[in-house]
């Protein structure tokens, strides 16, 4: 037990990260020491280049875009609270993550509208807050690569936006986006269980 809590005085903030992220103290050193090998050059920060080594977002067709979520607002580097609260996105909904939480307590991380929300901004490139048909264009051209034409994407992505997009303005809202994806088990599919 003794170990534990000299472990975790090596994480600074660390019961500051626990709370606002939901990770285990066991979770947290995991991830810290998975940021350390990372953080080949010891900078105490990430760069884009060094989350590239992660083998998972090399073969990922939204890698990229993936590691752009770890930059918000263009910034060059990564601490380790902010590589956790990006993390904190896939770790699975457990029991006590669904109890009746204090109204006056953020909204969990990882919880279905936060997982929904990352997602989204996957999508929107340009951060307007809507996902137009040319953003939907490029995710799926990602996505599938050459395995289908390019007239059946556009179809793909027409028909795609067109049933969601409920107000008729071309474009997908975030509200419009979270309705359409209400029967889909995302808590699970946006899940990695390593993330406990």
């Amino acid at each position: 037990m003794g170990s534990r809590s000299s472990h975790a005085a090596v994480i600074p903030d660390a019961d500051s990260i626990r709370r606002e992220t939901g990770f285990s103290q066991a979770s947290l050193l995991r991830l810290h020491h998975r940021f350390r090998a990372l953080d080949r050059n010891k900078k105490g920060y990430l760069s884009r280049m060094d989350l590239q080594q992660i083998g998972a977002l090399a073969v990922n067709p939204l890698g990229d875009r993936i590691i752009e979520s770890f930059f918000p607002d263009g910034s060059q580097q990564v601490d380790f609270p902010g590589f956790v609260r990006v993390l904190a996105h896939f770790r699975p909904v457990e029991d006590e993550d669904t109890e009746t939480q204090d109204p006056k307590k953020p909204e969990p991380l990882n919880s279905r509208r936060n997982k929904l929300h990352y997602a989204f901004q996957l999508y929107d490139l340009d951060r307007d807050g809507k996902i137009s048909r040319h953003e939907m264009l490029q995710v799926l051209r990602l996505m599938v690569g050459v395995q289908v034409t390019e007239e059946q994407l556009e179809n793909i992505a027409d028909r795609t936006v067109q049933e969601a997009d409920e107000d008729g303005d071309g474009a997908v809202s975030f509200v419009e986006f979270t309705k359409s994806l209400e029967k889909m088990d995302v808590e699970q599919k946006m899940s990695i269980r390593i993330l406990k």
